[in-house]
């Protein structure tokens, strides 16, 4: 286990990064992904990381990985440091319904986003703490122009709820992010919605997820 959380494997000689938080998290999201998630279209994920999510979600809500998938994944994320174990799990699990990596930085205005075509869903995990107050506004601005009618925002982590912290814990984590940096930390889930709102985007549910998370599920008007 390296100083970041992270350990390595490998499959066919690329680096495949596991991250101990994603690998308990996948199925609990996946279970409440799939109570939202269309049939069919382009799923955007922001901030893929290792992969370790996005393949679980493609692998579980595929035809057996064919091509006649009728949902398509498209990972993406900041800096190409971990694309080549997105493609690890990609090619361990042969999944065909999973796009390349792209690089995408969600602060930037949603033009220079390299997704121009209309998304079904965009989703995002453990990303608004660990990142400035831009990036969830970005994130927000970007699924709000990309999503179809009815298409889905789904933003999983957690979140203070209505200016308070949900655990002791929470509080303790919030303190040691803007420790380390001040431009990270816990957001409102309120504040997180007028974000949506502006962009066209209504909250549906806010649902109480394992270990003090929330998934906060959002609508395209």
């Amino acid at each position: 286990m390296s100083a970041t959380g992270y350990s390595w494997d490998k499959y066919q000689g690329q680096d495949r990064v596991v991250s101990p938080s994603a690998e308990r998290n996948k199925q609990p999201i996946l279970e409440e992904l799939q109570k939202h998630l269309p049939t069919s279209g382009l799923v955007l994920e922001v901030a893929s990381g290792t992969g370790q999510h996005i393949t679980h979600f493609a692998a579980a809500l595929s035809s057996s990985g064919s091509s006649s998938s009728e949902l398509h994944w498209q990972p993406s994320d900041v800096t190409s440091e971990l694309f080549g174990s997105i493609s690890a799990y990609v090619a361990d699990a042969q999944l065909k319904n999973v796009r390349p990596p792209l690089l995408l930085d969600a602060s930037l205005p949603v033009g220079q986003w390299p997704v121009q075509e209309p998304c079904a869903a965009v989703m995002a995990a453990n990303v608004t703490h660990i990142s400035p107050w831009r990036v969830t506004q970005g994130l927000v601005a970007g699924a709000g122009a990309l999503l179809q009618p009815g298409g889905l925002l789904f933003i999983y982590g957690p979140f203070k709820i209505d200016g308070a912290f949900t655990s002791d814990s929470n509080r303790q984590f919030h303190e040691s992010l803007t420790a380390s940096n001040p431009e990270w930390g816990y957001r409102d889930a309120a504040d997180v919605s007028k974000e949506a709102a502006a962009a066209g985007l209504a909250l549906q549910q806010c649902v109480a997820m394992p270990a003090n998370n929330f998934a906060l599920v959002f609508r395209k008007s």
